[in-house]
């Protein structure tokens, strides 16, 4: 029974509480660690509403919220609070570390929680890809995630990235998944005019992102339909909040070189080794003088070592990158903003490759009033290139390599490149007397609208627009090789315009035990491309390089397409009694690329999950904080091919000035996009209030009806028809630890481990047939893409001959491991494949007082590499490249042992497709490390700031590997467009390593 003083005062509580109700008043506070100290960028938020703000240097904050409001403290590493507004003025917090359960995760069309995610998704926040000197968004992902394979294509600064989710699940198709940048998915395709890709991201600044999501297995990524199969990268960028306006302006410089370079045959050498090489063959040692006069301008430049090139040193130059920006975030009223600026100019390690890019973003949003809030992203930037051949062209830099030590780079005025006597064509005439230019402009834009119409139902509109417009000149002067006649350019100028529009409900249901989140919508999607391509010849003078100063114009088209998609999609969320978990979603697609009999397609997926830690018999557990376990099916596709395989094409041309047509491919009704099933078992563990986290998934991921573009008999002119032949599996297993494993006011410690293993495996193709390109076969029971060759069983002692295995198969089924010298005769097997079976990544986060450390490992093991450029680096003499140093290892003698076939000058000794020239590309890299201060606070204080931070960090620093080319990751660029050309390297350029002095200051 209650006393009348305890009836008294809660009346006269309530009393005061009701009359404040639905008033806003003015809350302060500070918010601490749990060694009371200030936390910088706390975010904090009134329940059920977009209002919010961010505390400063000092932990403050100040928020306008009513008596009945609650506000809700979140930050990254902590654990979530949340305080009732009441009648408190002052609201001090301090929070307590932990995995931050209630960590938001954004998925399509929504958000979720950590605690409630039934999913594999890999979350990265800004804060792990921050002052890591890269100029693309990608390069600081790499190490990151676990099972997502992430490479550069070489060391150039606009190079393309391949990125891999859960293995290949793709043969001719493309394998990269689907790129959306603030709920809009953008155009990736690369349309460089010299089979040299560019990175699609490259327009987008890597300090404007919030957070990125990978999207790995089908339950996820379902929502995405077709396009899903091989993962999804949700990019978020920042957004304002309430608030006092932050500023930040941060600048940074550093010095790049060649990660590692290689050691060729000096003058002295190269002479000993031709000279041998031309007296084994047959020839006399005046022949081999004869040879070595016609590449010298003198006989004492080879004679007598009076030139001595490295031709390497050239090509590979000192680098360096530069990084500024400035940023202001805020809000009052009703309206938030970001507005952000940047600069970034990369000059290359690579000759003539630089980049400079400008950047602009402004996202704003504002809450008209209580039930409408309309907003805006937009992104504008400018990339220019000057760029260089690709690796297959002798004007590429890294091919001088080839070119001998003795010839000279520069005629005697030291200036005027060489062309008279080298070997090959002189690269530095390219950029002497020509010019690569490449222009992109780049522009995101998001107009948004969400209408509240009551407490638990939303509508979302937002349109989407994706602006890519490249400009690419190339001029050749009257000196250089692709320009017989007084000049030679071409212009090819793309036009890319994507439209996107969704439109979508989201309903929350949230009574006693059941919470029931549930997204009903339809997207549409139109691209369109155009181009035009014009080259001319004959130009008055070298100094008039555009094309209306072209005494002929030689060549011109023009063209123009576009597809579309239609989508209508649903999922639903539920969880019960705080532990039981389930999402359903379905996606229906329709697009323009497919069949008129397969034109829609259905993409359902299902996840449940189970909270074990909430259950009687473990929530009072000191030891297991968090347990829970996952399964999840869905169904996704991939329709990554060109826009009209379906159809059949007729093509123009022209004879004799007549127009006309000829047939150029034949349809299939039938053709559809590849789909993929894929099922995933996991469990996320978190030990001693979530200071050790880890998760276990196992998957598995069937691919059917892989695109191919299979043969056909000729009698109707057509070779090939694209049609959906074969099947692909990728199974495996991912394991990820995260761990804090010192917390102290001083000093902190933590630690991130990922580990992935995959298996890929064809499991059907047209009548099992074998499918087999130069060195590489598609065959059922074996990787996408395996090396197919003859094995390389060494050199034969008694006479330097190459050596070979004859590989042929036994009655008892062994292989005859005889070897021969009679290249003919060896069988070719299957020797490896260039897709890793394992790869991990390790960050480690050390800080003490103001000082912060952190270095990143990431490795791979099980892949191979082939370097189609052995045949020339690496030959025993067999033509006049220069040759790597491991060659002066040959055999020489009788009885030598040693793995380089005797020399001879156009002898073929042991240069053919063999495993020779294949390695293991397996690797340990420490991909960046960091260290930084931040000064202390008294002192920011006096100079009118909120913190200023200098740091160092370095990329690329050591890897570990016994390959010996270049770089373990580094591949051929002009082979880039399907997975049946990856693993192979041809004077394929290494990334670089870069050392960067840095500084941040807020205010």
């Amino acid at each position: 029974m209650k006393t009348p003083i305890l009836v008294f005062l809660s009346a006269v509580t309530s009393l005061i509480f009701s009359s404040v109700s639905g008033q806003t008043q003015t809350i302060t506070g500070t918010v601490t660690d749990n060694f009371n100290q200030p936390l910088l960028g706390v975010n904090i938020v009134i329940e059920g509403t977009s209002r919010g703000t961010v505390t400063d240097i000092d932990g403050t904050y100040s928020i306008e919220a009513a008596a009945e409001e609650v506000l809700i403290f979140s930050y990254v590493g902590f654990n979530s609070s949340k305080i009732l507004v009441g009648l408190n003025r002052v609201i001090d917090i301090s929070l307590q570390p932990g995995n931050n359960l209630e960590e938001v995760i954004v998925v399509g069309y929504g958000t979720t929680t950590r605690q409630t995610l039934t999913d594999n998704i890999a979350s990265v926040s800004s804060d792990q890809i921050k002052e890591i000197p890269v100029p693309s968004l990608q390069g600081a992902l790499i190490g990151k995630t676990a099972g997502v394979q992430i490479t550069q294509t070489g060391g150039r600064a606009e190079a393309g990235f391949n990125i891999r989710v859960r293995g290949v699940a793709t043969i001719s198709g493309s394998g990269e998944p689907l790129y959306v940048v603030d709920g809009i998915p953008i155009d990736k395709v690369d349309r460089s005019i010299n089979g040299s890709p560019i990175n699609a991201l490259i327009g987008l600044n890597p300090e404007d992102i919030a957070s990125i999501e990978i999207l790995k297995d089908a339950s996820a990524a379902a929502i995405y339909g077709s396009r899903g199969s091989n993962g999804v990268v949700l990019i978020t960028t920042k957004s304002g909040r309430q608030g006092k306006t932050k500023f930040s302006f941060r600048s940074s410089y550093g010095w790049s070189e060649a990660s590692n370079t290689l050691e060729w045959l000096n003058t002295e050498e190269y002479v000993e080794l031709y000279t041998e090489a031309a007296l084994n063959s047959g020839f006399t040692e005046d022949d081999a003088a004869f040879f070595f006069n016609l590449f010298a301008q003198e006989e004492a430049d080879w004679r007598d070592g009076a030139v001595d090139t490295d031709w390497q040193d050239l090509a590979l130059i000192s680098g360096s990158i530069q990084d500024i920006g400035f940023s202001a975030s805020g809000g009052e009223g009703n309206t938030t903003f970001f507005l952000s600026t940047g600069y970034n100019r990369t000059n290359s390690i690579i000759r003539g490759n630089t980049l400079e890019r400008y950047s602009l973003r402004a996202n704003v949003e504002n809450k008209g009033n209580d039930w409408l809030t309309l907003g805006i992203n937009a992104n504008v930037s400018k990339t220019q290139l000057s760029r260089i051949a690709n690796d297959n062209q002798f004007a590429n830099p890294l091919q001088a390599i080839a070119q001998i030590p003795f010839s000279r780079p520069y005629l005697e005025d030291g200036f005027t490149p060489n062309t008279e006597t080298t070997l090959y064509y002189n690269f530095l005439m390219d950029q002497f007397n020509g010019d690569f230019e490449s222009n992109v402009w780049r522009a995101f834009m998001k107009f948004y609208g969400q209408a509240e119409f009551s407490e638990n139902l939303n509508f979302r509109s937002e349109f989407g627009y994706d602006y890519n417009q490249q400009l690419e000149e190339r001029f050749f002067g009257s000196l250089t090789e692709s320009a017989s006649t007084n000049g030679f350019a071409d212009a090819f100028n793309i036009i890319n315009e994507k439209y996107v529009i969704n439109n979508f409900f989201t309903h929350n249901f949230d009574r006693d035990a059941v919470k029931i989140e549930t997204v009903l919508g339809m997207s549409y999607e139109e691209n369109k491309f155009k181009s035009l391509f014009v080259q001319g010849q004959d130009f008055p003078s070298d100094q008039l390089q555009k094309l209306d100063t072209a005494g002929e114009i030689t060549d011109g088209s023009t063209s123009e397409t576009a597809f579309s998609f239609v989508s209508y999609f649903l999922r639903a969320s539920a969880t019960l009694w705080d532990r039981f978990l389930l999402k359903v979603s379905v996606r229906v697609d329709g697009s323009s690329r497919f069949g008129s009999e397969t034109q829609y397609g259905t993409f359902p997926a299902a996840s449940l999950g189970w909270i074990l830690s909430e259950e009687d018999f473990l929530s009072e557990n000191k030891t297991i904080s968090n347990l829970k376990a996952r399964i999840s099916y869905g169904l996704t596709g991939n329709a990554n091919i060109g826009n009209f395989a379906s159809r059949t094409q007729f093509n123009t041309i022209t004879y004799n000035q007549n127009p006309g047509f000829w047939l150029g491919t034949l349809g299939d009704p039938d053709l559809s996009w590849e789909d993929t099933t894929q099922y995933n078992f996991g469990l996320d563990l978190g030990l001693i209030d979530n200071r050790i986290n880890s998760s276990f998934d196992y998957y598995i991921k069937d691919t059917e009806g892989i695109l191919f573009r299979l043969p056909i008999p000729y009698n109707n002119g057509i070779r090939f028809i694209d049609q959906n032949a074969g099947d692909i599996q990728n199974t495996g297993f991912e394991f990820t630890l995260d761990t804090k494993n010192i917390i102290l006011k001083d000093f902190g410690w933590s630690t991130s481990l990922n580990l992935a293993i995959n298996k890929n495996e064809v499991k059907a193709l047209p009548d099992d047939a074998d499918i087999i390109r130069d060195e590489k076969i598609v065959r059922v029971g074996e990787a996408v893409a395996s090396f197919y060759m003859p094995e390389y069983a060494g050199v034969d002692p008694d006479n330097g001959d190459a050596l070979f295995y004859l590989n042929t198969e036994l009655p008892d089924g062994s292989l005859d491991r005889t070897t021969t010298s009679d290249y003919g005769e060896a069988s070719r097997r299957i020797l490896g494949n260039p897709f890793p079976d394992v790869i991990a990544g390790m960050t480690n986060n050390i800080r003490y007082k103001n000082f912060d450390f952190s270095f990143t490992f990431q490795g791979q093991w099980g892949a191979q590499l082939y370097n189609a450029g052995g045949i020339y680096q690496s030959a025993n003499g067999d033509f006049f490249d220069n040759q790597t140093r491991d060659q002066l290892q040959r055999w020489q003698q009788p009885g030598d042992d040693t793995n380089v076939p005797q020399a001879r000058l156009f002898g073929g000794n042991g240069t053919q497709l063999s495993s020779r020239y294949l390695e293991d590309s397996d690797f340990i890299r420490l991909r960046n490390l960091t260290l930084g201060y931040t000064l202390s606070q008294d002192l920011t204080e006096n100079l009118g700031l909120d913190r200023i931070r200098v740091y160092f960090t370095g990329v690329n620093l050591l890897t570990i590997t016994d390959f010996k080319g270049w770089d373990p990751e580094s591949s051929f660029d002009a082979l880039q467009s399907n997975s049946l050309f990856a693993g192979l390297g041809f004077y394929s350029p290494p990334q670089p390593r870069t050392l960067t002095l840095g500084f941040n200051v807020d205010f």
